[in-house]
């Protein structure tokens, strides 16, 4: 853990970064509404192949922010608020739609609630640190298991559509999600030993 610097960074609300997480957080009601109007409203099909291609562009941003921030030089406070929020929204969205209409069921359940309990628990302790100006950096290993989960949530999406082209797409998106809520528990536990020992040696 960091020190936060006394440097503030610009806001850049229209900088390019910025707009393009703004579009990862508008898909997001795009994305449940799409699989609400499949899985619970009786749609067809195809709806869940839009769900996902949104779905998809949405995890496309979250890459491209980032690089375009970090090589055209346009890092913003804006940006460093608003893409782990964005992250998260997506996240925990699909996960609760994909329960509802019992894409996710059974002890899979269980795999969602772990991965959506570490996010709050996350988030409250940067919001903790961040008033005695400590920064969490983000881990190699947690970048990974965010991939993971996008993958994951993906492969769910296409769920019962995939499945008609590639038996066991389902299966596998659930597999994917154990993983994701193996690395979730890693990588939360990490964070809050982390923190402690600093709130400790405070």
């Amino acid at each position: 853990m960091n020190t936060l610097n006394s440097r503030r960074l610009p806001a850049r609300p229209l900088a390019l970064p910025n707009i393009l997480t703004y579009a990862r957080i508008a898909a997001v009601p795009v994305v449940v509404g799409l699989l609400v109007w499949q899985s619970i409203f009786s749609g067809g099909l195809w709806l869940r192949w839009v769900a996902l291609a949104v779905f998809i562009g949405a995890g496309v941003t979250d890459f491209f922010d980032g690089y375009f921030a970090r090589i055209w030089g346009q890092q913003s406070s804006l940006g460093r608020m608003l893409d782990p929020i964005a992250d998260k929204l997506l996240v925990a969205a699909s996960l609760l739609i994909l329960a509802a209409g019992s894409t996710i069921r059974g002890w899979t359940l269980l795999a969602a609630v772990i991965i959506l309990c570490r996010e709050i628990l996350v988030s409250g302790l940067r919001e903790y640190l961040a008033e005695l100006q400590v920064s969490v950096p983000v881990t190699r290993l947690a970048k990974w298991k965010t991939g993971a989960q996008m993958v994951a949530i993906g492969f769910l999406i296409a769920g019962e559509a995939g499945d008609r082209i590639l038996p066991g797409v389902s299966q596998a998106g659930i597999l994917l999600l154990w993983l994701s809520a193996v690395l979730t528990l890693y990588t939360g536990y990490d964070y809050m030993r982390a923190g402690l020992r600093y709130v400790i040696e405070e």
